[in-house]
């Protein structure tokens, strides 16, 4: 492995501070030397900073199911900044914390860390990674070997599994259902027997584990943090795509993920707000006319079956507004 290849990951914590020790552990035990953290707390208001800093100390044990808690990789060196301020000389295995003055969602925390790295580290590689995920020893070596291999590839992902299923999967990769506007995770819920172990071209990779050439960013531009919460890493891929990038599925890394822990999908207001606005950005800009007028339809139809699907299968009468809510800033947004 060329020594030359850095790689800085970057957490975003958003009162998680349980799952990101756990995260953070997984990744100093990793058997890839070369790579710094850059941990960026989307503006807490939890005890997150207090208990990241008593687990760098070595103050804080973790128990997983995932690995044995190390202690010879403690105290971890935490350089510790607002998010205006000038970092100084960043070393390998430093652990960046960078506090943010507001909520800026997973694009716009990402983007804070991305800017750092670029100024002031100079990175090959940067990894976006959830801080409701675990790694494995070897997941980044193995990201890193294949993006190595091929100046081609822009941005690789792992096989991911589900937290508290270890053996069933996840995501296998990912690909786009332009009809529906919706990110369709291969493999998800299968028993992993060994069905998805090619490495293969993928339409996007989650952004739960993304690895991206720091030469694609300089090229493309940051995250579109319009988004803030989902979406916008299917929108990330396909302008490095149109940029003449690929991206790979990587099956011999492995992650395992909590799933939604943050924004929880459509079974939450927040998270089914901003899937359901953030489909029509994304088709507007995206897709293929004929597969934007289905979508479209689809819609019409959705305004009126959907939230009753919410009443009986959810009795929430929050997700239902919230459906509405979505729909409405889509629209608005589309029109701007």
């Amino acid at each position: 492995m060329n020594t030359g290849d850095k790689v800085v990951i970057i957490i975003v914590n958003w009162n998680g501070w349980q799952d990101t020790i756990e995260c953070l552990e997984s990744v100093y035990q990793i058997n890839y030397d070369n790579f710094a953290v850059i941990l960026v707390d989307n503006h807490s208001q939890d005890d997150s900073l207090s208990k990241i800093r008593s687990y760098c100390a070595g103050e804080l044990k973790i128990e997983s199911r995932f690995f044995d808690y190390q202690e010879k990789n403690k105290p971890i060196k935490v350089l510790e900044y607002d998010e205006d301020d000038n970092p100084s000389s960043i070393g390998k295995h430093d652990l960046v914390l960078i506090k943010c003055k507001k909520n800026y969602g997973f694009p716009g925390g990402n983007n804070v860390g991305i800017k750092l790295a670029l100024e002031n580290i100079n990175p090959n590689y940067i990894l976006l990674l959830n801080n409701d995920t675990v790694v494995d020893h070897s997941f980044l070596k193995e990201l890193v070997q294949e993006g190595e291999s091929n100046k081609n590839i822009g941005i690789l992902g792992p096989k991911i599994y589900y937290y508290n299923q270890p053996d069933i999967i996840w995501s296998a990769g990912c690909k786009i259902s332009w009809k529906l506007a919706r990110g369709i995770q291969i493999g998800s819920g299968e028993v992993d027997q060994g069905q998805y172990e090619e490495k293969k071209e993928v339409d996007y990779v989650s952004g739960s584990a993304f690895l991206i050439k720091t030469e694609v960013i300089k090229k493309i531009g940051l995250m579109d943090e319009n988004y803030f919460l989902y979406f916008e890493e299917s929108d990330w891929t396909l302008r490095a795509n149109k940029a003449g990038y690929q991206s790979l599925y990587v099956p011999e890394a492995k992650v395992w993920h909590k799933i939604s822990k943050s924004g929880g999908g459509i079974s939450k207001p927040v998270g089914l707000y901003y899937i359901t606005r953030n489909r029509w950005i994304f088709m507007k800009k995206w897709a293929k006319r004929s597969d934007y007028w289905i979508f479209v339809v689809y819609q019409i139809f959705g305004a009126i079956i959907f939230p009753i699907f919410f009443s009986i299968y959810y009795w929430d009468q929050d997700l239902i507004f919230a459906y509405y809510r979505g729909l409405r800033s889509g629209l608005v947004q589309i029109l701007l």
